[in-house]
C-alpha cells in the first residue's frame, strides 16, 4: 500500500462515527446577542438621570383657609354671615441640602396656613417656610429631617436646544395616592423665553427655559434634570388655555433658582437689584411685533443713584447688558433679574448715533439702606428721600414712606407698603419721626385723619387707636 492510500484510510477512520447505539443529546444554545443588546438598551442617558435625582424629589402638600359666604340656611340657623372652608393643593419640589432645605415654587405654597412634605416612600414631615419671592416665583422650605438625598444643581447657561430634557414631579398627585415622583422626557425646545401672558403664577416669566417635556397641573416646583442627572431648571408653567399639556413646558434657569434661593435662606427674603434707571412708557400698541421690538430708552436717571454714578442719561438706549442684548422690557426684566447687589455689570448704550460701555454697580434698593422708624410693632416707615421719591414717582416734596404694615393695620387703618404719610391729624409728617410721635398723641378710642399719597393721588382715612 503506498503512502497516499495509508494517509487516506486513516483520515476516513477519524471521520467515521463511533459503532454505539447511545444516543447524542444536544448541549444548551447559545443567547442569541440580539436579545442581550436590547436589554442593555434599557438602562440610558434618562434612566441614568432619573435615578440620580428621583430619590431627592418630594410632594409638597399645602392646607389654605378661606373665608367664604355663608349659605342662607346656616345664617337662618344662627350661623355666622362667613365660614372657613379648607382648601387643599399639591405641587413638587427637590431637596438641596440634606438638612431638609428644599425648593418649589412660591405659588405652590401661596397663602397657606399649613404645608407638609411627602417623601419618595411615603413618609411626612411638616414643613416651615423660610422665604418665598413672588416676582420669581421660587420659595425655599425647611423640614426636619437628616442625611437626605441631595438633587444635584447643574449650569443653565450653554444649554443645547434640542438636548434632552427630563422632567421629574407629581402631577395630580392627591389623584395617583401615589407618593413616587413621575417621569417625563422631551427636549430644550428654546431658551431665553418671554412669556408675555398669564402662566400659574404671578410672578415675572422672563428668560425662562422652555421644554416639550410633559410638564402637568401638580409638576410645578420639581426640577428639569439634563441628561447627567443635573438639575438645570425649576418647572413653573404649562402654557395652554386649559392648563393642560401640549409640549409648551417652562423652567426657571437654576442659575438665577440658585442665587434667589442663598438670599431667602440666608435673608428670608431676596435683595432687589436696583440701579435707579427709569425707562420709557412702552408703546400701546397691540402689536406682539412693535412690543418686541421696542428697544429699552431711558426716561429719566434717579439722582445719586448707581445708573447716575455711571454716567447713564436720559434718552440712552440700553442695548446690551453683559453678553445679553436687549431688544426690549422684558430682556431688560431678565437681565436685571441676574444682577446681584454688588456685582459690576457692564452696560452698551446707543447715545445718539454712537455706542457707548458704561460700568454699573448694582445697588440696594434706597429703602433698604434707609433709617426705618417702627409704629406700634405694626407700621414700619422710613423718610422720604429726594433718590426714594425719584425712583418711585412720588409728588409730596416731604414726609414718610410706608416699607410694611401688618394686615390689621391695612384692614383698620387703609395704609398700605409704597404709600406716603403726609399728615397726621394736625402734625405735618416731615420724616419717619413725626409718624410716631404724632400717633403716640393721638387719643386712644377717638377717630385720628390720616393724609396719604398713594399713587400720585391724595386720600384721607380715618381711624381709632385702640
Amino acid at each position: 500500500m503506498t503512502k497516499l492510500a495509508i494517509l487516506l484510510a486513516l483520515i476516513a477512520c477519524q471521520g467515521s462515527p463511533p459503532e454505539s447505539n447511545a444516543q447524542v443529546v444536544p448541549g444548551p444554545r447559545p443567547t442569541p446577542p440580539l436579545i442581550q443588546d436590547v436589554d442593555a438598551s434599557r438602562r440610558n442617558a434618562i434612566t441614568e438621570a432619573t435615578a440620580r435625582v428621583a430619590p431627592a424629589v418630594v410632594t409638597v402638600q399645602t392646607e389654605t383657609v378661606q373665608r367664604v359666604p355663608a349659605d342662607v340656611f346656616s345664617m337662618f340657623f344662627g350661623g355666622g354671615a362667613t365660614q372657613q372652608r379648607i382648601s387643599p393643593g399639591i405641587g413638587s419640589g427637590f431637596i438641596i441640602r440634606d438638612n431638609g432645605v428644599i425648593v418649589t415654587n412660591a405659588h405652590v405654597v401661596q397663602g397657606a396656613t399649613n404645608i407638609s412634605v411627602m417623601m419618595r416612600d411615603g413618609t411626612t414631615h411638616s414643613a416651615k417656610l423660610l422665604g418665598e419671592d413672588e416676582t420669581n416665583d421660587l420659595a425655599v422650605l425647611k423640614i426636619d429631617a437628616r442625611d437626605l438625598p441631595v438633587a444635584p444643581l447643574g449650569d443653565s447657561e450653554g444649554l443645547l436646544i434640542g438636548e434632552w430634557a427630563i422632567a421629574i414631579g407629581n402631577p395630580f398627585g392627591f389623584v395617583m395616592a401615589n407618593p413616587e415622583p413621575s417621569v417625563t422626557a422631551g427636549v430644550i425646545s428654546a431658551t431665553g423665553r418671554n412669556l408675555l401672558g398669564s402662566s400659574e403664577g404671578s410672578g415675572v416669566y422672563v428668560d425662562m427655559i422652555q421644554t416639550d417635556a410633559s410638564i402637568n397641573p401638580g409638576n410645578s416646583g420639581g426640577p428639569l434634570v439634563n441628561s447627567n442627572g443635573e438639575v438645570i431648571g425649576v418647572n413653573s408653567s404649562i402654557y395652554t388655555p386649559s392648563q393642560g399639556s401640549v409640549g409648551l413646558g417652562f423652567a426657571i434657569p437654576i442659575n438665577r433658582a440658585r442665587r434667589v434661593v442663598e438670599d431667602l435662606i440666608e435673608h428670608g427674603a431676596i435683595r432687589r437689584p436696583w440701579i435707579g434707571e427709569l425707562l420709557q412708557a412702552p408703546s400701546r400698541s397691540a402689536s406682539p411685533r412693535d412690543v418686541i421690538n421696542a428697544g429699552v430708552v431711558l426716561r429719566a436717571v434717579v439722582p445719586g443713584s448707581p445708573a447716575a454714578s455711571a454716567g447713564l442719561r436720559e434718552d440712552d438706549q440700553i442695548v446690551r447688558a453683559g453678553t445679553r442684548n436687549i431688544r426690549n422690557a422684558f430682556d431688560w426684566e431678565a437681565a436685571r433679574l441676574s444682577f446681584r447687589v454688588g456685582d459690576r455689570v457692564p452696560l452698551v448704550v446707543r447715545r445718539g448715533s454712537r455706542e457707548i460701555t458704561v460700568t454699573v454697580t448694582v445697588a440696594d434698593r434706597p429703602e433698604v439702606n434707609a433709617p426705618k422708624v417702627t409704629v406700634l410693632r405694626e407700621l414700619e416707615v422710613t423718610t422720604l428721600t429726594p433718590t426714594l421719591r425719584a425712583e418711585r414717582g412720588i409728588l409730596a416734596p416731604q414726609g414718610a414712606y410706608v416699607t410694611a404694615v401688618s394686615d390689621r393695620v391695612r384692614d383698620q387703618i387703609g395704609l398700605d407698603e409704597g404709600d406716603v404719610i403726609l399728615q397726621i391729624n394736625r402734625t405735618v409728617i416731615r420724616d419717619a419721626n413725626d409718624v410716631s410721635r404724632a400717633i403716640s398723641q393721638a387719643p386712644a378710642g377717638y377717630m385720628s385723619r390720616a393724609l396719604i399719597e398713594r399713587r400720585g393721588r391724595r386720600y384721607i382715612t380715618d381711624f381709632a387707636i385702640r
